[in-house]
This record gives C-alpha cells, sequence and structure tokens, in this order.
C-alpha cells in the first residue's frame, strides 16, 4: 500500500533507487529481471546490487524468483516508490496523506503540497491483465505487454485529456505525471451515484453533465466511461473525472463511445429518478452532444 511505501521513503536511499530504476528499465524487455543482468541496468557493483536487492525486498519493493535464473521485478509499491521520488525531487508534493478512494484500477491519496491536491496511482493490468489488454486502446496492438507500461499508459492518456480540457471543462486541475501517476486538483464534492437530489435538481444536474461531455467533445476527447461513479457533484455544479480510457474525437469509435456515454448517465437518471427523467432519444441526444448543439435534455423527450 502507498501508506507503507511512503512512510519507507525516508529511509531508502539514492542507490535504492538506482537499482529500482535499474530493475524497472530491464522490465522493459522481460518479465523477470536476471539478476546477472542488473549490474549493467543499475549501473553498480555485483556487491552493492546484492546489498541493494535485500534492503529493497525486505521493505516489498521487489521481488524474486528462481527459474531458469534467479529474477526479479518491481513490485506495484517499488513502482509508487520511483514516481514518489520523481515528484519529491520535482518538489511537487511534500507528503503523503490519507486515502481517498481504493479500487480495482486505481488507487488516490490526497497529499500535501502548496494547496490541497490528489495523487492518483493507476494500477490497471496488475491483478488481471488479460482483460485490461483486450479492453484499453493502447495496448490492444501490442504483442508483449507489462503491467507498468499499462498502468503507465492509463496515466499518460488521463494527463493528456485533463491538460487539454481544463479549464474550459469542469475536470481536476492537471499539476503533474510521472510513470504511473497523476497529481492532480483535490475535488470537493459527492459521487454523483450517492448524491440525493431534489426534485428541482434533477434535470439541470443531468444538464450539466451532457454540457461537460459536449465541451470535451468540441476539445478533441470522448470520455469513454461515463457514469454516475465519475461524477462529483457539489454547490458550484459538476466535475466530470477519471479519464484513463478517453478517445480522440478522430479515432475511429468516438462516436460509438459517445453514444455508450450518453445511454449510460441517461440511464442512471432514468433509474433513479423516473418522474423526472423518462423516455428520452439518446441516439439524437448524443448527435446534439457532437454537434455542439446540446440545450437541455428535455428537447429530446419520446
Amino acid at each position: 500500500m502507498v501508506e507503507n511505501v511512503a512512510s519507507e521513503m525516508a529511509e531508502l536511499e539514492a542507490e535504492d533507487f538506482y537499482l529500482l530504476s535499474g530493475l524497472e528499465q530491464g522490465m522493459r524487455f522481460s518479465k523477470w529481471v536476471d539478476g546477472a543482468k542488473l549490474p549493467d541496468f543499475a549501473d553498480m557493483t555485483p556487491e552493492e546490487v546484492d546489498y541493494r536487492l535485500d534492503r529493497c525486498e525486505r521493505r516489498g519493493l521487489l521481488e524474486r524468483k528462481t527459474i531458469q535464473y534467479e529474477g526479479y521485478r518491481l513490485t506495484f509499491e517499488g513502482y509508487d516508490a520511483l514516481a514518489l521520488h520523481t515528484f519529491a525531487e520535482r518538489e511537487t508534493i511534500e507528503g503523503v496523506g490519507a486515502p481517498l478512494g481504493v479500487g480495482k484500477e486505481s488507487d488516490v491519496y490526497e497529499v500535501r503540497s502548496y494547496k490541497p491536491l490528489a495523487l492518483k496511482f493507476h494500477r490497471e493490468g496488475y491483478t488481471d491483465f488479460r482483460e485490461v489488454n483486450r479492453e484499453r486502446e493502447y495496448t490492444s496492438d501490442k504483442e508483449h505487454v507489462s503491467w507498468m507500461y499499462t498502468a503507465r499508459k492509463a496515466a499518460e492518456r488521463e494527463h493528456e485529456a485533463l491538460e487539454t480540457l481544463y479549464p474550459d471543462v469542469s475536470v481536476p486541475q492537471p499539476i503533474d505525471h510521472n510513470r504511473h501517476a497523476v497529481v492532480m486538483e483535490r475535488i470537493d464534492g459527492v459521487e454523483l451515484g450517492r448524491a440525493k437530489l431534489e426534485d428541482a435538481q434533477v434535470v439541470p444536474i443531468l444538464d450539466l453533465v451532457l454540457d461537460e461531455m459536449a465541451t470535451a467533445y468540441e476539445g478533441g476527447f470522448v470520455h469513454a466511461d461515463m457514469s454516475e461513479y465519475n461524477v462529483f457533484v457539489n454547490s458550484e455544479g459538476v466535475t466530470v473525472f477519471d479519464w484513463p480510457q478517453a478517445v480522440p474525437t478522430d479515432h475511429e469509435n468516438s462516436d460509438e463511445l459517445l453514444e455508450r456515454d450518453v445511454r449510460n448517465i441517461v440511464g442512471y437518471f432514468q433509474r433513479k429518478y423516473p418522474h423526472h427523467i423518462e423516455s428520452v432519444d439518446t441516439d439524437a441526444l448524443a448527435a446534439a452532444v457532437a454537434a455542439d448543439e446540446f440545450d437541455s435534455v428535455d428537447k429530446f423527450a419520446e
């Protein structure tokens, strides 16, 4: 867990990070890195490598396995440590706080900095790599892809989308990015799926979400994973977050994904607030969102 890694950071030495970086480099070519090759990858003597391997293994930053050779690989904690070290060197963050959300594909923590920020570690590919590899557009054409690559590409895609869309779209402001981690503005609010909207709020909130989707489309991206779990609601409006599956609007499936996003978010409101959101022509609604002609969901009632 990140909390454990953060507590160990002060005890790690520069040479420990040289070893972890060397191991990261070696994992570009194989799942398990031959220990005999680590001195070259880390630019260290064999004796120093052995010492650092023991230190890092005790801290859960790497694991070893005897196959045809003595093999080593980073754990996600080791990858976390490398990202945290880079953020600390850049003075992006000063410390890691409490978890804000821990899920199957990402862990999010509050971090201390010049203002309240959130640190998101992508976990895609670590627990169910084959399924993620099939579903994620940025890995589907790769024959040999590690979980590190999958998580790093997810973070890159999310950071790219946030940088492109902010501030025109209500998304968290991106602050920094390294490896599989993204530092962004911390948003206070209630997840849409947990919010209890008043009768007079239902249609206006749905309109706000659809309007953000329209602005995002105009800005060049489709979220591609819209749901009640990816929207925060607060007194200032809505914020759409969690963009690692975003696709550019020139992608061959972008319109299909936009239609799915529209069906998903409208379907949620129909299930939870059936007396306010009844039958909607979602195909026409999605077309209006794409054409920047959306005004209100009421105009698409069937």
